[in-house]
């Protein structure tokens, strides 16, 4: 089952008295030629498990900044196959951090279920996170289960409890927290309200949950992982790499801007 990957990860995380670093970026964007450099930076700058975002023509639930890395990869011919190429390449250096393909279900359907689910298991993708498929429609995509991908859910503060029961139920490798009602990038964060809710989550449970949406910097990073177990960033970094023309400068800008971030989490834990 290759989201062992992902569950390692936690434990190696857990044992180490660490938090998750998760950064989040469109595959083929700003460049085709860089994703796999900007992977293997992002490892570098202190990465602990990477989500690449698979483009999609209709993202709902991506702010402005998701948005246009997503259109400017489509007009770029940038879908699926090659993103699983990538992952394999990266694979060739880097066998150890796990890889999440976080998208929507229409790419993946039209794909094929099964197509999808045996070549991503083979190019060593760990775990998808289908942001339109809810608890309730888990049931479509059990060929990706099969095949031993981890089935990541997304949990909101709208959720309810009889929901976050199901998604509990169900859940593998982590549990994605997106800490407001919204889209991702947008700027308020109220760390006392997703701490409270990190903790209802976590109870009766022992999966490891992952705060997202609103996490920009070192100081929102520390802020939310004082409750989480990791965090994972997105906006911020796409659009830093959108700023950049060539693959050098995608591959600086990536590591530039995940290092202190890195630290900052590692200094906050020493305190």
């Amino acid at each position: 089952m290759s989201h062992h990957r992902i569950d390692k990860r936690f434990a190696d995380l857990k044992h180490a008295g660490r938090k998750g670093l998760i950064p989040f970026i469109t595959a083929g964007d700003p460049l085709p030629e860089a994703t796999v450099h900007i992977m293997h930076a992002l490892v570098a700058a202190g990465a602990d498990l990477i989500e690449l975002g698979v483009p999609y023509s209709d993202p709902v639930a991506d702010g402005p900044t998701i948005q246009h890395s997503s259109e400017r990869a489509i007009a770029r011919g940038v879908g699926i196959k090659q993103i699983l190429a990538w992952v394999s390449e990266f694979r060739q250096i880097d066998s150890t951090t796990p890889i999440v393909l976080m998208g929507y279900l229409n790419p993946i359907e039209i794909y094929g279920y099964a197509r999808f689910a045996e070549q991503a298991s083979m190019a060593g993708v760990d775990g998808v996170l289908i942001v339109d498929v809810p608890v309730e429609e888990a049931e479509a995509v059990a060929p990706l289960r099969e095949m031993g991908l981890c089935e990541i859910f997304l949990v909101a503060p709208t959720t309810t409890d009889r929901r976050l029961a199901a998604i509990r139920a169900r859940a593998e490798g982590f549990i994605y927290y997106v800490s407001f009602a919204g889209i991702t990038g947008a700027s308020q964060l109220d760390t006392a309200a997703v701490r409270a809710r990190v903790e209802h989550i976590k109870q009766g449970g022992s999966i490891p949950v992952a705060v997202g949406f609103g996490v920009r910097d070192a100081t929102s990073a520390v802020s939310v992982a004082e409750s989480a177990d990791a965090v994972v960033i997105g906006s911020a970094l796409v659009a830093q790499l959108a700023a950049t023309s060539d693959r050098d400068s995608a591959v600086a800008a990536a590591h530039a801007f995940l290092a202190p971030i890195r630290a900052a989490l590692d200094q906050a834990v020493r305190r």
